[in-house]
């Protein structure tokens, strides 16, 4: 949750939601956004995956996230829970190997580490959480508990 807006096509928090654990850092960027920090590329380029973008739905069976995470295998994805309340998803995408005779006129794609964490609810269960990742899909099923269904007692009217 950010108190400052970003600039410049940057992420934006949401402040008025309560379920992001997203903080804002006083130090992040280290300068002004209105110099240095306009249009630089390596800087465009990793906040593109440090805010890695994710949706989160809720179904009357579950809690779901998808976030797109392209080339990345199974292995660069970390998925945790927290004290049975916290998701944490991480990961990082390695910076490919450059030599020497290489002659690069574009680099466009992100690379860098990543970390989301989201508070679920009360009628999440934590310790069934799934995921699978799919054409560079990563979907994470966190199931809900059934709603227990209210009693309904018929009352005898006397007299």
């Amino acid at each position: 949750m950010s108190l400052v807006p970003r600039f410049f096509g940057r992420r934006r928090s949401n402040v008025f939601d309560p379920l992001s654990l997203d903080f804002w850092d006083p130090f992040e960027g280290r300068a002004s956004p209105f110099f240095s920090d306009i249009g630089h590329p390596a800087r465009d380029d990793a906040a593109a995956i440090a805010n890695t973008q994710i949706d989160w739905k809720e179904t009357s069976d579950a809690h779901i996230f998808e976030a797109d995470l392209p080339g990345l295998k199974k292995e660069e994805v970390k998925i945790e829970v927290e004290d049975g309340r916290v998701l944490h998803i991480s990961g990082e995408r390695k910076k490919e190997e450059e030599e020497k005779n290489d002659k690069w006129h574009r680099i466009e794609r992100s690379h860098g580490k990543f970390l989301r964490r989201f508070r679920l609810p009360e009628n999440a269960k934590a310790d069934e959480v799934k995921a699978t990742i799919e054409n560079g899909v990563l979907t994470v099923t966190v199931p809900k508990q059934a709603q227990p269904k209210p009693e309904v007692r018929a009352i005898e009217i006397s007299g």
